[in-house]
């Protein structure tokens, strides 16, 4: 049995529910009973904490692979400059249009190649990975 009952809601409310009753094909009655239902019982507040804590731990998850991603990124860039400030001399002035022409072309071919990484959807992070276990801790040098 069911009893009626009337109650009054904000009209911006009221068009929510018209608007997803329609989207859904079904009744407003039912949208109503369920989300009051939801509203009312005992364990609500549970559910929404754990369904919470789930979505903050695969936050959280997503945070440390980005930290781990940028590490291995300012490693890498930092290996780099270390390792070419060493190994290149300075140029004399008579060869600096020659290199600047150079390392334009060069920097041109380094950002296409860039590019058709990022396209595959390769990563320096899935390299390293795949490469060396986890567990070996060694640097450029070794």
């Amino acid at each position: 049995m069911r009893v009626k009952r009337t109650y009054r809601l904000p009209p911006d409310l009221v068009d929510q529910i018209e608007d997803y009753a329609a989207r859904k094909r079904v009744p407003q009655t039912q949208i109503l009973e369920a989300a009051l239902l939801s509203f009312l019982s005992p364990d609500g507040p549970e559910r929404l904490e754990a369904a919470l804590a789930r979505r903050l731990d695969r936050l959280s998850r997503q945070l440390e692979r980005a930290e781990q991603n940028i590490t291995i990124s300012n490693e890498a860039i930092a290996l780099f400059v270390r390792f070419w400030l060493t190994t290149t001399p300075p140029l004399p002035d008579t060869g600096q249009a020659a290199a600047k022409a150079s390392g334009s072309e060069r920097y041109k071919g380094f950002i296409e190649a860039l590019g058709r990484r990022v396209e595959m959807g390769s990563s320096l992070a899935r390299e390293l990975s795949e490469d060396r276990p986890a567990t070996e801790d060694r640097t450029f040098a070794d």
